[in-house]
Formats: C-alpha cells, sequence, structure tokens
C-alpha cells in the first residue's frame, strides 16, 4: 500500500521518521524473540536470514545522538537478535501457504 504511487508523499514522510524506525525495530525484536513463533514467521526469517544478518553487522547508531548506556542497551539488543536468527531452525510444519505469501523475501 505505502509503495503505490497515490501514498508516495505518506511513504517518504513515514520512512523519515527515526520514531517510526525504533517502532519498527523493536516490533522485528518482538517477532524474533517469540519463543513460540508460527511456522510462517520462522520461515520468513529463515529465507531472509542473510539479508538480516547483513543488514544487523553493519546497522549502527550515530554515537554522537545516542547516550552510551543508550548505545550499550542497543548493542547488547542487537547481539540477541543476531543470535536469535542465526540458530533459527525450521519448524516439523512447514508453511504449507508460504507461496501464497504477500510479503517479500
Amino acid at each position: 500500500m505505502l509503495l503505490d504511487r497515490s501514498n508516495a508523499l505518506v511513504m517518504v514522510r513515514y520512512v523519515r521518521s527515526l520514531d517510526n524506525m525504533r517502532i519498527l525495530m523493536n516490533l522485528l525484536r518482538l517477532f524474533v524473540a517469540n519463543q513460540n513463533k508460527p511456522a510462517e514467521i520462522v520461515s520468513i526469517l529463515i529465507t531472509n536470514r542473510g539479508k538480516l544478518l547483513r543488514f544487523f553487522g553493519d546497522f549502527k547508531f550515530d554515537k554522537d545522538v545516542l547516550h552510551l548506556t543508550v548505545d550499550e542497551v542497543f548493542e547488547a539488543d542487537k547481539a540477541q537478535v543476531v543470535k536469535e536468527i542465526a540458530m533459527l531452525e525450521p519448524t516439523n510444519n512447514p508453511c504449507a501457504d508460504l507461496d501464497k505469501c504477500d510479503i517479500p523475501c
């Protein structure tokens, strides 16, 4: 929906917001940390594991913007997310509907 041309201004405004990025990163962290992930979520995370690990490997906040304790918490959270993604194993019930998934991987 955001990629629709009629929504371009909304999309640009949305992706320029540091608050929106923080919200999305926190949501991703919750999806990854969930110990009872549905098979569909596990499949998407495994499919995108390489991209996610590369992204998090290069992902840094500007240290001039953050206080040291916030940076340390961010790095600890990032390390936990990377560890969880790296350790993911396919579930016993592979997602039969993954071919119908609308989320690009």
